[in-house]
């Protein structure tokens, strides 16, 4: 299996999987620490052993962190995807993002970047969606860049957004799509 990079579909569920079995490497050397420290019979080593599984939290806490925020942050079905992806001639589709705010953190399961704006879709349905688009639009903002950023909860009213737009290659070229696109996965866990 290779592996999947930010915004390509299966990402989220692959670096799940990374970040668990890293989590459970750390916790498994700490316990090995703390085991070997109750083994060891001089106080020198005993304080070693316990400086190193108190070093060693630290890179698990890091790894552990990101994964309990997105724990409930799947990867869509793969139909999800086989219905999106048609629209990838139309503009640029980015997959299986977890965006984090201030305030929130949006499982963006296809983001549209088009030269006209950049439409998402989050299943999230308790998501404050007009919060999360000003606080992403001020992201934008802050990396000069169009703030234009639509968020849509429904599947059939993104599919029906995705419809309705023109090719990107009948728009000029500025940059501002790589931009997004760059920013979107700068962003995302």
């Amino acid at each position: 299996m290779s592996k999947k990079k930010k915004g390509q579909y299966g990402y989220r569920d692959q670096n799940r999987r990374m970040r668990l079995t890293l989590t459970l490497f750390f916790v498994a050397a700490i316990l090995a620490q703390l085991a070997a420290r109750h083994l060891a019979t001089e106080q020198a080593a005993k304080n070693i052993l316990t400086v190193m599984a108190i070093l060693t939290v630290l890179p698990m806490a890091n790894l552990a962190s990101p994964l309990l925020a997105s724990w409930s942050c799947r990867t869509p079905d793969r139909g999800f995807y086989e219905r999106i992806r048609g629209y990838e001639t139309k503009c640029v589709i980015l997959y299986d993002l977890v965006v984090t705010t201030k305030e929130q953190i949006l499982p963006l399961d296809a983001v549209a970047v088009h030269p006209n704006g950049v439409t998402a879709f989050c299943p999230k349905q308790k998501l404050d969606a007009a919060k999360a688009e000003k606080a992403l639009g001020n992201l934008f903002v802050a990396s000069r860049l169009d703030p234009a950023v639509k968020i849509i909860k429904e599947e059939k009213k993104f599919l029906q957004r995705l419809e309705n737009l023109k090719p990107s290659g009948e728009y000029a070229d500025d940059g501002s799509v790589e931009g997004a696109v760059a920013l979107l996965k700068s962003l995302s866990m």
